[in-house]
């Protein structure tokens, strides 16, 4: 009897580690930025042709090299720092499953090129918007970080009844 018990509480460990496993296995995969491109949930890779920089969807980390050797980083390289990844390109690597996608890179390199843009892409979410001027605009092209219907780069409104002291003229 008393074995028997044994036997029975070391299959429930058993069972509850595989099933921890499981679990584990599943909280560390990482979801897809918001700025990433519609349609590729089960995708590891985008390449980034304007700064020829891996994502790495499972890790949340930027995949770039540093003049010696490839880093894993959590964010851009410092030269990148403004760079719009809302806006910039991603190239799904649906082709690739290992640990080292850029052990093709001069092939990606030379076939997505900075600039390169393919088909039309969508962002699986919208841009943050900042409000506050001292908060880096690093998402927002120029265009984007002023509303042109009511006021202009300085903030004057365009709208108004006054124009340069006249009321009543648009």
């Amino acid at each position: 009897m008393k074995t028997l018990k044994i036997i029975a509480l070391s299959a429930a460990l058993i069972l509850a580690g595989a099933l921890q496993a499981q679990i584990s296995v599943n909280v560390q995969l990482g979801a897809a930025p918001q700025w990433g491109p519609v349609g590729y949930n089960n995708v590891r890779y985008y390449y980034l042709p304007d700064v020829e920089t891996y994502y790495d969807v499972q890790n949340s980390s930027f995949i770039y090299y540093n003049g010696k050797t490839w880093v894993h980083q959590r964010n851009l390289p410092n030269q990148y720092r403004n760079y719009d990844l809302y806006k910039g390109y991603k190239v799904v690597m649906n082709d690739y499953h290992g640990n080292s996608p850029y052990i093709h890179h001069n092939e990606y390199k030379n076939k997505y090129y900075k600039g390169y843009h393919g088909k039309e892409q969508k962002n699986i979410g919208k841009r943050p918007e900042y409000k506050n001027s001292n908060v880096s605009h690093s998402y927002k092209s120029n265009n984007e970080r002023f509303d042109s219907k009511k006021s202009d780069k300085h903030g004057n409104n365009k709208h108004s009844n006054h124009d340069n002291g006249k009321k009543g003229k648009k």
